[in-house]
C-alpha cells in the first residue's frame, strides 16, 4: 500500500506543478516584471536587478520565516492565477461550441455560410471541368493530375471553413455539429441521446483515447485563456502582447487538431459499438453482426429520447 500511495502522490505532486504551478508562476513573474519595467523601460533588465537587489537586501528577508511565508505565498499565488485561466478555459471552451443565440452570433453564421457557399461552387465548377478521361483500353477512368490538385486544393479550402454548410458561429462547433449530422444520417440515431450511453460499454482503450483529445482540447482552451491574460499585461508592458500572440497561434492551432481528433473517435465509437449497445439495451439480437440498422438506430433514439 505504501508505494501506491507514494507513486499516487508523486503522479498528484507533477500534475500540480504542471496544471497549476508552472503556468501561474510563469504569468505572475511576467505581471511582476512588466509592471515594474512598463512601456518606455521595457528592456531594462539592469533596473528590474536593482529592484530585486533592493527586495533581497530588506531585513525582514533574513529571516526564514518571512521566506517560507514568501514562498507559500507565491505557490497560492500562482496556483489561484491557473484556476482563474482553468475557468476561462471552460468559459472559452463554450464560447467556441456555441450555438447562434444572439444577433452577433447569427451574422457570423450567415457570414461563414456565404464564405461556404462561395469555396463550395468553386469546388463544384471544378468536377465539370476536369473531363474524365478513358485510357485507350477502356479499362480505367482517371483524372488529369492538375484538375485532381486543384479539386484536392478548393476541397480543402471549403473545409478550412466547415465539413457542411456551417450552422454555428465558429468552425469547432460546426465540426462537432457535423459529427451529429453524420451519426444521424448514417444511422438514424441522436447523437446526443446516445453517446452517454455509449460511454458506458466502451472498452478501456477507447475511453482513453477519446479523454486524451478532450483532454487536448481543454488544454488549448486553457492556452488561449492565458493569451488574454497575456493581452491584459500588454497594457502595461507591451511585449506581453507578443506572448499573447504567440500563445493565441499555438492555441488555434492545437484546438483544431484536438477538436478534429476527438470527432474522428466519437463518430468511429459509434461505428465500432452501436450495434453492441443496441444489443446491450435489447433492441438487437445478440448475434448481430455489422453496422446499426438505420431502422434500430430510430428506435434507439425514440427508447433513449424517454419519448421527448
Amino acid at each position: 500500500m505504501n508505494p501506491l500511495l507514494a507513486t499516487l502522490g508523486t503522479k498528484l505532486t507533477e500534475r500540480w506543478l504542471n496544471l497549476l504551478v508552472l503556468p501561474g508562476a510563469l504569468f505572475l513573474a511576467v505581471a511582476a516584471g512588466g509592471v515594474t519595467l512598463g512601456h518606455r523601460r521595457w528592456n531594462d533588465l539592469d533596473r528590474l536587478r536593482t529592484v530585486l537587489d533592493g527586495l533581497a537586501a530588506r531585513p525582514a528577508m533574513d529571516r526564514a520565516g518571512t521566506v517560507v511565508l514568501l514562498v507559500a505565498g507565491s505557490l497560492l499565488a500562482a496556483s489561484a492565477a491557473s484556476l482563474v485561466a482553468q475557468f476561462l478555459g471552460g468559459l472559452i471552451e463554450r464560447y467556441w461550441l456555441r450555438f447562434a443565440r444572439d444577433p452577433l452570433s447569427h451574422a457570423l453564421v450567415e457570414w461563414r455560410r456565404r464564405r461556404w457557399r462561395r469555396r463550395d461552387d468553386a469546388l463544384r465548377a471544378a468536377f465539370p471541368a476536369a473531363g474524365p478521361v478513358t485510357a485507350a483500353d477502356g479499362d480505367a477512368v482517371t483524372v488529369p493530375p492538375r484538375i485532381h490538385a486543384r479539386i484536392h486544393v478548393l476541397s480543402e479550402a471549403r473545409d478550412r471553413v466547415a465539413l457542411r454548410e456551417p450552422t454555428r458561429p465558429t468552425w469547432y462547433g460546426d465540426r462537432m455539429q457535423a459529427t451529429a449530422d453524420r451519426v444521424e444520417a448514417a444511422y438514424g440515431v441522436d447523437l446526443a441521446a446516445l453517446w452517454p450511453r455509449l460511454w458506458l460499454i466502451l472498452p478501456e482503450p477507447a475511453v482513453r483515447q477519446i479523454q486524451s483529445a478532450r483532454s487536448s482540447f481543454a488544454a488549448a482552451a486553457r492556452l488561449a485563456a492565458w493569451a488574454a491574460g497575456y493581452a491584459v499585461l500588454g497594457c502595461w508592458w507591451w511585449p506581453a502582447a507578443l506572448i499573447a500572440v504567440g500563445c493565441a497561434a499555438v492555441a488555434r492551432f492545437r484546438v483544431r487538431d484536438a477538436l478534429g481528433a476527438l470527432a474522428e473517435l466519437i463518430e468511429a465509437a459509434v461505428d465500432v459499438h452501436a450495434l453492441e449497445l443496441a444489443a446491450r439495451v435489447g433492441l438487437s439480437g445478440p448475434d448481430a453482426e455489422g453496422l446499426l440498422p438505420r431502422r434500430t438506430g430510430d428506435r434507439m433514439s425514440e427508447v433513449f429520447r424517454k419519448a421527448e
